[in-house]
């Protein structure tokens, strides 16, 4: 017999005189005195009609666990399981709590300062003994401060400790860049020197300074132009080119068709950060072999295909890294990104020891002290002044394989978009959403020119030499494709027809082809009539074409989108047919730059997922995997 309500053998069993049912004495009572009805029938019920029923003292038997020696082993095991599951939980909650703890203090350093260096700048609040911690926080915008007393005259004020760390790496880039500066004097010729006196002076690492009344706004400083010696160089070198291009031809070594059309993944190198994955640009060295990319995690790294090896991977930016490039000769490499720059204005105690500092914390108020390293000389306050400066390196690689530091370029205020070298291997362009595009001499770091586009365009997007030299093409924002005359820095012909920002731009060795890519399609152009003679319409309206690159014979025509495809290059009239289609194996959807190799005998290709890969024949001598 069991309980009508709880369905266990009950142990005061009562019955109903109406309805006969069995309960539990303690939850009938209960539920009568609450609804006063049959919780089964519906009944009006009282307690005057339930009978207690007689029986013997019930004896509750031993459950199966417990019955026997093995259940109770078997039991304890279950109950010790548990206990182990809920102290491992306990551990992590603890462990998270640590970490969390760490990292907040390690965001907070300990500066302590007396309070008479800071009277002169709390007029208005009063002495530092009366001022209130929130008045004294509100006047310093600190994130995270915490002011504690601990005598009459000292305040506890719990900074950014990080900026200890990067004050004393930026010491150690300073005195860097201070040896290069003064052995580039030497080597500069007396008459570059008197040209840069006149406009700009170089200090380290192509930063420049110029008197107080000169200097002006980043992007704004004076030029010294594209000399007449410039010009007649680059005219030269146009002519010795166009000269040789009359008589080129496709070279014997050059992969067929055939080959292509059987290329395949060979290799898949994880070169980047998992936490930021993404690679955005890729160029190679044909007479080494080996391959650069520039990442999302603000990294270039340099790879030897050949070893399946890492050479050096160049760190010194703070955001990613759009743009890399080699230098064709020598042992000099390119990298522009969208890292911007604080400098430091002393306004007050001591002369600024430090010629920019980056912080992690917000442009706020913060104070420093002249000697951190242990030797605490005296107070300032130095407001942060966002400069706006974004950068691009130069840098020169050594016989070790190591990459160094030549020059920090900070002449755009916006995003260095891309990277171009010139023919002659002495000059590069940058290009930037700040709507300027830049002409440096690659051994001073010195920018020749800064050319402002007055369309009121949103910014430039992608830039190349043409491969004589004196044309530079470059993609907006705005959809359209603008040719410069690099001698004059003007505007001769613009493409209009795509949609959305013109991503890539490549101009074929034949040197009358220009293909360029954007949100819609690529199109190909006739430099000789300046028109556009095709448009490939690869994919849909929700898939972007990132990247579009001709081999360096003008033979094919690589593009990258949602996958990657190759097309032998025609002619105005005759088609342009794809030859092969290799899928982005990185799961992203999304290949975002390509490159052949040495005579296309494979492709580099980089996506939005931390791994270069190489696509190329079976049996090739690259490793499958690094």
């Amino acid at each position: 017999m069991h309980c009508s309500i709880s369905g266990e053998v009950p142990e005061q069993p009562v019955v109903s005189k109406k309805s006969g049912l069995l309960y539990e004495k303690r939850l009938i009572e209960r539920h009568i005195s609450e609804y006063g009805k049959c919780p089964i029938t519906g009944e009006p019920l009282t307690m005057d009609d339930i009978v207690p029923v007689k029986t013997g003292k019930i004896v509750k038997p031993r459950t199966v666990q417990t019955a026997s020696i093995p259940g109770m082993l078997g039991m304890f095991q279950n109950e010790w399981d548990g206990l182990m599951l809920s102290n491992f939980a306990l551990e992590q909650q603890l462990h998270t709590a640590r970490q969390e703890l760490s990292h907040a203090l390690y965001q907070n350093g300990l500066f302590i300062l007396p309070n008479l260096k800071l009277a002169p700048f709390c007029k208005g609040f009063g002495t530092i003994e009366s001022a209130a911690p929130p008045t004294f926080c509100k006047m310093l915008s600190f994130k995270t401060l915490e002011v504690k007393w601990l005598n009459p005259k000292v305040y506890t004020l719990v900074l950014h400790d990080a900026a200890c760390r990067v004050i004393a790496r930026l010491k150690k880039e300073r005195d860097e860049a201070r040896s290069l500066l003064a052995q580039a004097e030497r080597q500069i010729p007396m008459s570059a020197s008197e040209a840069v006196t006149e406009n700009a002076s170089v200090l380290s690492n192509g930063k420049r300074a110029a008197e107080d009344d000169d200097l002006g706004q980043p992007g704004k400083r004076a030029r010294p132009g594209i000399s007449a010696s410039i010009i007649t160089e680059l005219t030269d070198c146009n002519a010795t080119l166009s000269q040789q291009r009359k008589k080129r031809q496709i070279p014997p070594t050059l992969a067929p068709i055939g080959a292509l059309e059987r290329y395949t993944q060979l290799s898949s190198h994880p070169l980047h950060k998992t936490s930021k994955p993404g690679i955005l640009s890729i160029d190679i060295q044909y007479s080494k072999d080996i391959i650069a990319t520039g990442g999302v995690d603000a990294t270039a790294v340099v790879f030897d295909r050949l070893s399946g090896q890492i050479v050096s991977t160049l760190s010194g930016h703070s955001k990613k890294v759009t743009s890399v490039k080699f230098v064709a000769e020598g042992e000099f490499f390119l990298t522009g990104s969208a890292d911007k720059v604080v400098d430091v204005e002393a306004i007050a105690g001591v002369e600024l020891d430090l010629l920019q500092i980056r912080l992690l914390a917000s442009w706020s108020w913060i104070l420093f002290s002249k000697g951190l390293n242990h030797e605490i000389m005296s107070i300032a306050i130095f407001k942060l002044v966002l400069c706006g400066a974004v950068t691009v390196r130069v840098w020169q690689g050594s016989e070790d394989g190591n990459y160094d530091c030549r020059h920090i370029l900070k002449d755009h205020t916006s995003e260095v978009q891309a990277v171009t070298v010139h023919a002659t291997n002495n000059y590069f362009v940058t290009a930037s959403l700040d709507n300027t595009w830049c002409f440096y001499d690659l051994s001073s770091g010195l920018c020749m020119t800064q050319v402002a586009d007055t369309s009121k365009t949103d910014g430039y997007t992608s830039a190349a030499f043409h491969p004589d030299g004196l044309i530079l093409g470059t993609g907006t924002s705005e959809a359209v494709v603008k040719i410069w005359d690099v001698k004059s820095q003007a505007n001769v012909a613009k493409f209009e027809g795509h949609v959305g920002p013109v991503t890539a731009i490549s101009f074929s060795e034949n040197g009358y082809f220009l293909a360029t890519a954007a949100h819609d399609s690529v199109k190909l152009w006739d430099l000789r009539k300046l028109k556009n003679f095709r448009t490939l319409n690869l994919y849909d309206s929700d898939t972007p074409t990132n990247s579009v690159e001709f081999d360096h014979s003008g033979s094919y025509l690589g593009i990258a989108g949602s996958d990657i495809r190759v097309y032998q290059v025609g002619s105005v009239k005759a088609d342009w047919n794809c030859i092969k289609t290799l899928p982005d194996l990185s799961g992203t959807g999304r290949a975002t730059c390509l490159k052949f190799g040495p005579d296309a005998n494979y492709i580099a290709v980089g996506s939005m997922d931390r791994n270069l890969r190489v696509f190329g024949l079976p049996g090739d001598e690259a490793p499958l995997e690094s």
